[in-house]
């Protein structure tokens, strides 16, 4: 008998997915059906699956928390992520750079100017060749516009703009484009969705496709969608992005991350976001 190999790799794999789903007392769970109700507005949190994703039904994460969990993203008071939410607010129109500008100066009010923005992207660039995430374009401003020093994708600058912009299109569908020059973009995301790395051989699908409701550890996956990013998670104590999400993924099951802002990263953005189609934005929300 051979040790070693491709088998004793995949069976070990195997090994380590029935031990994080089974071994550690899993059970499965379906989605609970409580609405997601904040302000008078309910939120969808439940829709049919796009043509081409084989999923019975999208839920978002949020149906997937305990109680206590969603209790706080349900109550603008208490969800601890409008904090920085506040802070976006205020750097919105605060001048910055050499052009003595704010994003005010040239969008006016945020409620009105980005109402719907976060649904759409990432969105394509003709200037860049490649999509914008609303990191990108937020930085693609404050440069070229404001004459003012990008920042660092996980910034709490950044974060807190993500979140503000992205509070203004709550409620509103997820729609992304993923044809003309994004099909090459949301392709590749498809690709990377579905392949396996790392020492654990697994792919995103394997948790978020194959095996969502279950426990993984103290947690329920859930069907992996972004629809709530930048997201709280009271595992972080604070704000973070998709891209920080990936990297965390990929970490756990042991392959070497692709950077934020990455070209690969993007295109799982974006294929992420065309999965969950239909879904309300809830940014910014709340996880384990």
């Amino acid at each position: 008998m051979k040790c070693g190999g491709k088998g004793s790799l995949r069976w070990g794999a195997g090994l380590a997915l029935a031990s994080l789903l089974v071994g550690a007392g899993a059970a499965y769970g379906e989605p609970n059906d409580n609405k997601l109700v904040i302000d008078g507005q309910t939120l969808t949190t439940e829709a049919a699956a796009p043509e081409g994703v084989e999923l019975d039904k999208l839920y978002s994460g949020w149906r997937f928390r305990s109680p206590e969990t969603q209790e706080l993203q349900t109550d603008d008071f208490e969800n601890p992520a409008m904090v920085a939410v506040d802070q976006g607010a205020e750097l919105w129109g605060t001048v910055d750079g050499s052009a003595g500008k704010s994003c005010m100066s040239c969008h006016g009010e945020a409620e009105a100017s980005m109402k719907g923005v976060r649904a759409g992207y990432p969105k394509w660039s003709d200037k860049r060749g490649k999509p914008h995430t609303l990191e990108t374009q937020i930085n693609e401003c404050r440069t070229d516009r404001m004459e003012a020093d990008a920042w660092k994708w996980e910034s709490s600058n950044m974060l807190g703009m993500t979140a503000f912009v992205g509070l203004q299109s709550r409620g509103m569908p997820v729609k992304v484009q993923t044809d003309g020059p994004m099909a090459q973009w949301h392709a590749k995301g498809k690709e990377l969705y579905f392949t396996r790395v790392g020492q654990l051989n697994m792919s995103c699908a394997n948790c978020h496709q194959e095996n969502y409701g279950k426990m993984i550890r103290a947690d329920h996956l859930s069907q992996g969608h972004i629809n709530g990013f930048p997201v709280y998670r009271l595992k972080w104590g604070g704000l973070g992005s998709s891209h920080r999400r990936f990297k965390g993924c990929m970490e756990n099951i042991r392959a070497t991350p692709f950077k934020r802002g990455s070209d690969e990263f993007v295109a799982l953005e974006l294929y992420l976001a065309s999965r969950g189609a239909g879904l309300s934005v809830e940014t910014p929300s709340v996880r384990n």
